[in-house]
């Protein structure tokens, strides 16, 4: 997909939140062979290779326009490369994600054939963004479905493959992990507006759309602007935003 870096660090801030609750979780040990899985412009990924001494550290992402911005972050210990994470190879003693795992499917296999890349005593450390029931979520989908969108785009939709978090618990005792620890939180945001809430998911949640919508892309963000004005009016507007977080360990 076609990400535009621009557009997402509109919130950048807000973004970095989970970041950071997340590498709470780490271990933070030397030595280490690590992965982020879907590193983004490598701001964040240079902050979790600062907390991992002597580390060899690669940001991975499939977005070109990312990585592009994410090469200037590159130094000793630290390198970026174009790979599909649902398709991650090599032995890691840490596999490292923040908001990307929800843009690969099937995570009832995915989550294990990850694990299964674990050295011993290696850990598993994930974000992932649970708000696709938000009623920002429900009026693209239901966008999305009006002629005049659906036929350009083929009845494309895009169904988050998220789980719920006893899935995911369930899914790291299968796999035989230790030290299982799976929450989902809310970070709660205070917003100008409902448009505001429209720029967030355009960066994010609207790109696969975008990608398909071509001329009619302004069209679907003004008529997606007009039912969130109506969702939810006034100034400010509360933007409740669950997010999945989960750490694990394999047995040395």
């Amino acid at each position: 997909m076609p990400w535009n870096p621009e557009q997402y660090h509109k919130f950048q801030s807000e973004r970095a939140t989970p970041f950071y609750d997340l590498l709470a979780l780490v271990d933070a040990r030397p030595n280490l062979k690590a992965v982020d899985l879907g590193c983004g412009t490598g701001e964040l990924t240079s902050q979790l290779a600062e907390r991992l001494p002597n580390s060899d550290v690669t940001g991975l992402d499939s977005s070109p326009e990312m990585l592009t911005k994410a090469a200037s972050f590159s130094r000793g210990g630290l390198v970026f490369q174009a790979g599909d994470l649902s398709a991650l190879s090599g032995d890691w003693d840490l596999i490292f994600s923040n908001a990307a795992l929800q843009w690969s499917g099937n995570h009832a296999a995915l989550i294990p054939q990850l694990f299964a890349r674990l050295n011993p005593g290696g850990q598993f450390a994930v974000q992932i963004p649970s708000n696709h029931n938000h009623i920002s979520h429900q009026i693209y989908r239901e966008t999305a479905e009006e002629e005049k969108f659906k036929s350009v785009l083929r009845g494309f939709q895009r169904i988050a493959p998220v789980l719920n978090i006893d899935q995911y618990a369930q899914l790291l005792f299968m796999c035989g992990a230790e030290n299982i620890i799976v929450f989902e939180k809310i970070y709660a945001h205070v917003m100008q507006d409902s448009d505001a809430v429209v720029e967030w998911i355009s960066g994010t949640a609207l790109v696969p759309y975008f990608e398909r919508l071509g001329a009619l892309q302004g069209e679907f963000v003004d008529s997606i602007r007009e039912k969130m004005r109506a969702a939810m009016p006034g100034t400010p507007v509360f933007y409740p935003f669950r997010r999945i977080l989960f750490s694990a360990r394999k047995p040395a």
